[in-house]
């Protein structure tokens, strides 16, 4: 694999100059390709079978103007790899990998435009997304803290020696683990995003949303806070929330608007997300804005348009 141009550290591109556009849905971009996710591994199942296809998928993103790639491992942990016979040692790979092959893409898109600054997010969604029965928009497992961040805690190990820019700590429906995983942060050496998924002004377990931001308001290794997989219009009124709260910057990728029925394992409704919203975000403190769910390169081109 080629070299590429060291960008600046994650830490300083996020305070200094633009805001930077995140990707959108890596999962809509590999079924955009033809590739079927209707598995509990989701995207993770692919990095051990066409890797390849995560390269091009992000390699997508970088193009229509993302800056930052978030990787493959949203579902990848060692228990959802083990249920498939994938032993340990070869779960870590596979945790691995996500991050090169987040690079990998990052040297292509650096090769077709010298000098452009990219980086790579790693990945780690919450317990509920290793169950893959929707309890990642639910919460409330059933597990304490402690559990929880014995859970978290190996994944995020491993995802922080592949030496990501950051750790994705995405989609967390409730305050327990959002301590959880603000412990297993501890120490790893890699700035992180704390970032929930919401209905309203609450987190999805229900919990008021200025209680769920003050938990990171002075976690060291907390770079940014916010909110993703949630609904366009929930987002806007969590940005200046978490500005206020945390006095951190905010990092902000909802969904398309549609929703996700976990039995029918099917999107319904009309999309509400529009890239008209993004500047309100960044006027509001935010300054890492994406797309999550059914949110493809095209949005985050228009995106990327707007903010710059």
């Amino acid at each position: 694999m080629s070299s590429a141009v060291t960008p600046p550290p994650f830490t300083d591109a996020l305070t200094d100059g633009p805001a930077l556009v995140l990707d959108g849905g890596l999962s809509n971009q590999l079924e955009a390709a033809g590739y079927d996710l209707s598995d509990d591994l989701w995207s993770a199942r692919l990095l051990a079978e066409r890797p390849e296809a995560i390269v091009e998928a992000h390699r997508a993103y970088y193009a229509a103007g993302a800056d930052v790639v978030i990787t493959s491992s949203y579902q990848a942990t060692f228990e959802g790899f083990a249920r498939r016979g994938i032993d340990h040692d070869r779960a870590a790979e596979l945790l691995a990998l996500s991050v090169e092959l987040g690079r990998e893409a990052a040297r292509r898109a650096e090769a077709r435009n010298p000098g452009r600054a990219l980086w790579v997010a790693a990945s780690a969604g919450p317990y509920g997304a290793m169950r893959a029965d929707g309890s990642e928009y639910r919460g409330r497992y059933g597990l304490g803290v402690d559990e929880l961040e014995r859970f978290h805690r190996p994944r995020l190990e491993v995802l922080a020696a592949a030496r990501p820019d950051v750790l994705a700590l995405e989609t967390v429906p409730d305050t327990d683990e959002a301590r959880a995983l603000l412990r297993a942060v501890r120490g790893l050496g890699v700035p992180a995003w704390l970032s929930y998924t919401v209905a309203g002004d609450r987190t999805r377990a229900g919990q008021p949303l200025e209680e769920a931001f003050a938990l990171a308001a002075d976690a060291e290794e907390v770079v940014a806070v916010g909110v993703n997989c949630c609904a366009p219009e929930d987002a806007d009124r969590a940005v200046a929330l978490a500005a206020r709260v945390t006095g951190k910057p905010v990092v902000v990728y909802p969904n398309s608007g549609e929703r996700w029925d976990a039995r029918a394992h099917a999107w319904d409704g009309r999309p509400t997300f529009s890239a008209g919203r993004v500047k309100g975000w960044r006027r509001a403190g935010a300054r890492l804005i994406g797309g999550c769910c059914r949110v493809g390169p095209e949005t985050i081109a228009e995106i990327a348009t707007r903010l710059r």
